[in-house]
């Protein structure tokens, strides 16, 4: 394909990608589980003088850091997603298949359920070193199950055998936070059931201001790696020869990934799906592995997949919340299955 027609071809891919976005959002804002009339939000948004309390308090209340915290979410996962396939060198590799989650999951379980941080249903009646801790115990535990991948991926050949060690710390993990379960209070087990469905839901507009800078600063960070990403998809070799540091970069990348993963899964719970199946939708519609491309359009279509999702638990004619983890899965399963389809005909062709 000839540079111009590339280029226009990108121009159109992000022209439609940013279109898709703006409806997620306006459709995130616009509908939930409570039923409100398009000019009673846009009051509540722009008039807040003319707008009913009740509409103030849901949309400038919840449905505003729900929107927020879902485009931020699925932006942060969907980067976690693409740079870990890159520097995995697997096409499977995200957050939730390397257990990365998992042992953000277990950081957290270790602060609800044995510490007995939380204070309400969700984490959100936290004060604010609560809440810093809870997160803090996300990265440290996603930033170890990190690391002990890569470590492996040194040690062996083939990228199965990396997921199959991802597998088996998050069963691991998971045994460990079932013994956990088996001696926690009552109230901290709710706690940490309820957290543990994932929900947008639940994030606060207090909660946002802690997620937001963070989440913001990570995606600044993981979009200025893509030269590195670029070159460590040629080869740790041929990187080394361009004057990429392989190492260094390597643990900043993952390092950033860890903290974007820790932190969506402190606040909005394990959210499985959306790192793995993003990219994937990403490659065939800027048709390149410049991550250049690749990692802003995988970040917008990771937002709007959590906005779909937000706003399919929140439907109107839903009775309460549906599980988040539950609608990801349903959008993210045929995607895994395709790649692992397509994949497999490439093999049997070569």
């Amino acid at each position: 394909m000839r540079t111009g027609a590339r280029r226009t071809r990108l121009i159109v891919a992000f022209v439609v990608l940013a279109a898709l976005l703006a409806v997620a959002l306006l459709l995130s804002l616009f509908l939930g589980s409570e039923s409100l009339s398009p000019g009673s939000v846009i009051d509540a948004l722009f008039r807040p003088d003319d707008a009913s309390r009740a509409a103030l308090n849901i949309v400038r209340k919840v449905r505003l850091p729900r929107t927020g915290a879902a485009a931020l979410s699925g932006a942060a996962l969907a980067l976690c997603g693409a740079q870990m396939q890159t520097v995995f060198r697997n096409p499977l590799a995200d957050p939730f298949v390397l257990g990365v989650t998992s042992g953000a999951s277990f950081g957290v379980a270790i602060v609800v359920l044995v510490a007995g941080t939380g204070s309400s249903l969700w984490i959100g009646g936290l004060d604010v070193v609560g809440r810093l801790g809870i997160t803090g115990a996300a990265f440290a535990g996603a930033v170890s199950v990190t690391f002990v991948a890569l470590a492996v991926s040194r040690r062996v050949r083939g990228t199965a055998s990396v997921l199959i060690v991802g597998l088996m710390i998050g069963y691991l993990l998971a045994a460990l936070v079932t013994l956990l379960v088996a001696q926690a209070d009552p109230i901290r087990l709710k706690q940490y059931s309820t957290w543990g469905f994932g929900s947008f839901q639940a994030v606060t507009n207090n909660e946002l201001q802690i997620m937001a800078p963070v989440v913001a600063a990570g995606l600044l960070l993981s979009l200025l790696a893509a030269k590195s990403l670029n070159a460590l998809l040629l080869g740790e070799r041929y990187a080394e020869s361009m004057g990429v540091s392989v190492k260094r970069d390597r643990f900043l990348i993952l390092l950033v990934a860890s903290l974007l993963a820790g932190v969506v899964t402190a606040f909005a719970g394990p959210i499985g799906f959306i790192g793995i199946a993003c990219p994937h939708l990403a490659r065939p519609l800027v048709q390149t592995s410049d991550h250049r491309a690749l990692l802003p359009a995988s970040a917008m279509i990771g937002s709007i997949m959590a906005l779909g999702a937000a706003v399919a638990a929140q439907t109107p004619s839903v009775t309460g919340v549906l599980p988040l983890n539950a609608i990801t899965a349903i959008l993210g399963v045929p995607v895994v299955i395709w790649v692992l389809t397509r994949r497999s005909r490439t093999e049997a062709i070569t």
